[in-house]
């Protein structure tokens, strides 16, 4: 999710919120006979082995990270919604919480398991793809191991997001469904190994309680233990997909083949958000927060599972 001054409040109100369809951009786009363009993925630093870093952020304001403890319960309640799979990030809301897990992962057989997905497909702007874009958008969800061949295979496919009214989930689960559809690829297989994990703001749970998916029809193809949610706090919530600093512009569909996002940024604003995902990582690379992390999972329903098991186990080493 790309978040832009909203907050959840009233989500059955206004604004986009549906999956749009491509599939007549989908069959152009195969008529058309085009080559395949090269993949292009916005530039991000590996912050697990920061060496690379030098002195980019000699004078940058030290972050307070006063959104830990919520981050760190979100953490272990996420990887406990996994089901033991491989975990993609969705676009830049989620920067924090993938750095969270980078860092407490490291060195761990997880380590591999973390994804970043650069990728923004929220609201209208993440539907009705013209043939180029579409191309252009298999192409990079392929170099991130997303095609559904890939999606066949091995462990589960697990896509987390700051949720608001769930259209970029909606958006990307019909890009890989036509996907599926145009490549013949097994979808009683697939739709067995997907999951959308969304972070929610917390709000009083009642039985009136309005649930993001209640309003997705697409959630109906789908088991029904693949739509998972945690929930955060709403400052928490507020600040991750509005008010954070982030290390790289939206990667929107009018910079899915512009070469220029391989270029590290190194703006004001993306020097501080740099020194706040260094400073979650070495933080999350603590027994402390590697600890508690696992307590958190402890607590989950899937706390007897094989792989959430071991998992603890590593972290408590």
């Amino acid at each position: 999710m790309n978040a832009t001054a909203f907050s959840p409040e009233n989500p059955k109100g206004g604004g986009p919120g549906g999956a749009g369809s491509s599939a007549a951009a989908a069959g152009r786009a195969r008529s058309t006979g085009a080559e395949r363009p090269e993949p292009t993925r916005p530039f991000r630093w590996d912050l697990v082995r920061p060496d690379q870093l030098g002195s980019l952020l000699d004078g940058v304001e030290e972050p307070g990270l006063w959104f830990l403890d919520e981050l760190v319960e979100c953490a272990g309640r996420v990887l406990a919604q996994s089901a033991g799979g491989d975990l993609h990030f969705v676009g830049r809301s989620v920067d924090s919480l993938y750095d969270l897990l980078s860092g407490a992962l490291a060195g761990t057989g997880w380590q591999d398991r973390l994804h970043p997905l650069p990728l923004s497909l929220y609201g209208y702007d993440g539907q009705a793809f013209n043939p180029t874009e579409l191309r252009q958008l298999r192409t990079n969800l392929t170099a991130a191991g997303l095609a559904p061949a890939e999606l066949m295979r091995g462990r589960p496919t697990v896509f987390v997001d700051l949720v608001y009214q769930g259209s970029t989930f909606g958006n990307l689960y019909a890009v890989l469904r036509e996907w599926i559809d145009d490549e013949h690829a097994q979808w009683d297989v697939i739709r067995r190994q997907l999951r959308f994990v969304g972070i929610t703001w917390r709000r009083k749970t009642s039985p009136n309680t309005w649930r993001w998916q209640q309003a997705a029809e697409w959630v109906a193809e789908l088991p029904a233990t693949a739509i998972r949610n945690v929930s955060v706090d709403g400052a928490v919530w507020h600040y991750f997909g509005n008010a954070q600093a982030k290390t790289a512009a939206s990667f929107r569909r009018t910079r899915w083949s512009d070469p220029e996002v391989a270029e590290p940024p190194r703006d004001d604003q993306s020097r501080f958000a740099l020194a706040e995902a260094v400073s979650l990582v070495e933080q999350a690379g603590t027994p402390e927060i590697r600890h508690r992390i696992a307590d958190r999972m402890s607590r989950e329903p899937t706390t007897g599972e094989r792989w959430s098991r071991e998992l603890q186990r590593d972290l408590r080493r």
